[in-house]
């Protein structure tokens, strides 16, 4: 009897030790899975597929929290063993912390000596990229990165902008666009094209279903419509020729500014003295190329008068306040502050020609280029970044599309993905 009591007694201190040592595994496995973060410094592998990592995660309705000017702008975000696997499956790296090094982590930020912030993102901003039906492969980087990204967007055109679809979306992307309604100017060059032939062909046959006598006219109209989606709360992105060419399509409201082969009828020989400034986004002063066999559209782009070389094409971005400039802050999260330069038809933007009102956040200071530029209409927000594909520096109509599995780390293409985040964060306007 005795013994059995020995057994009995030996089997439930057994019990009662297996029981610590799976509640000390437990809670010891916990304390170093609270948290991810996603480092965005030197030590990530892709920079690129980190921000579809942080825009899945949001889609899931669990929050990240970005943070500014903390290791080039890192993520960091609850632990969960399906995130932690899905960035396994797209390559990203990430950190395991507990939750003592979070709270740290986080205080170290909140100091208000310390240049950084932590930003809570809560839902995936729905996206729309305004693109022709007709688009060319060469195109468009913004549409490239998200795929690549692996980050869902929509397909909208002048149709769906002018039967009032804007409101569905909280961000939207100007594809490689021309509003002024002169088909890029591409007309010296490739008027026999097929595909240029078929992008004025359909663009002509859109304007008429809808209405208009003239393409120019469509695109007027649409910009109206994009000035006013602004207004509301919306987030408007725009690369290349889609940024000049949308100010002066605003500022040429009325005014014929098109020749003949690109409407039917002569250009208003004083369209230059009837340009209205106080209707633009981002320039002032400019003057509209009367040209039409030049390829280029006014003297806000410097592609055709600068001076700078291949070998000297950088331009650097500046640093912002994270806890009193969050915004900008939140556009220009880099692994690196100097950036490879890019060509495009709208390659960077003359200095003296950008409105003061405008946040210049990325420069070539010497050369007097304004290249990542910044602003705000009603409640929403704008950002033009000049140049085609920031990983092909002179990139031309037929060439292939650039392969980003060469670039995973790409800084150029990394300030649109910081565009395309922006809408989820809690902000504030910026601080004068």
């Amino acid at each position: 009897m005795e013994c059995l009591k020995q057994t009995i007694f030996l089997f439930k201190r057994l019990k009662k030790g297996l029981l610590v040592l799976f509640l000390s595994l437990f809670f010891a496995q916990s304390s170093w899975a609270v948290y991810l973060l996603v480092p965005m410094d030197q030590q990530q592998q892709n920079h690129l597929k980190a921000y579809g990592i942080a825009y899945w995660t949001l889609e899931q309705a669990i929050e990240v929290k970005w943070l500014l000017n903390y290791r080039g702008g890192s993520f960091l975000i609850p632990y969960y063993q399906e995130i932690e696997s899905e960035c396994l499956v797209r390559g990203v790296r990430v950190e395991k912390l507990a939750d003592a090094q979070v709270n740290q982590l986080l205080a170290e930020i909140g100091r208000a000596e310390v240049n950084q912030d932590a930003i809570s993102m809560q839902k995936a901003p729905k996206i729309a990229v305004y693109s022709p039906p007709n688009k060319q492969p060469w195109d468009d980087a913004v549409t490239l990165v998200l795929s690549y990204a692996e980050i869902p967007y929509e397909v909208i055109y002048d149709e769906e902008i002018l039967t009032n679809q804007l409101p569905d979306y909280d961000w939207l992307h100007l594809h490689h666009e021309d509003f002024t309604g002169q088909f890029g100017k591409f007309f010296r060059s490739y008027q026999h094209m097929p595909w240029y032939q078929e992008e004025v062909k359909t663009n002509q046959e859109l304007a008429n279903k809808l209405g208009f006598a003239k393409v120019s006219e469509m695109k007027q109209a649409v910009t109206n419509e994009i000035q006013a989606y602004i207004a509301r709360g919306g987030f408007l992105f725009a690369m290349c020729a889609a940024t000049d060419t949308y100010d002066i399509a605003r500022a040429a409201d009325g005014v014929d500014i098109c020749e003949s082969m690109f409407d039917g009828d002569p250009a208003d020989p004083h369209l230059n003295d009837k340009l209205n400034y106080n209707r633009t986004l981002a320039f002032r002063d400019f003057t509209v190329v009367k040209d039409p066999f030049q390829y280029e559209f006014s003297d806000i782009d410097v592609s055709t008068s600068r001076k700078v070389t291949p070998a000297q094409d950088y331009f650097t971005l500046f640093e912002f306040s994270a806890k009193w400039d969050p915004i900008p802050t939140m556009l220009t999260q880099n692994h690196e502050r100097i950036i490879k330069g890019f060509m495009g038809q709208t390659t960077a933007f003359k200095h003296q020609l950008v409105k003061p009102d405008v946040l210049v956040m990325g420069e070539n200071k010497a050369a007097g280029e304004a290249r990542y530029i910044h602003g705000e209409v009603g409640q929403g927000f704008w950002t033009f970044y000049g140049g085609h594909d920031p990983e092909d520096y002179r990139h031309l109509v037929g060439d292939p599309p650039t392969d980003l599995n060469l670039h995973p780390n790409s800084p150029g293409y990394r300030l649109i993905l910081n565009n395309i985040l922006f809408p989820a964060a809690k902000k504030k306007k910026q601080k004068t």
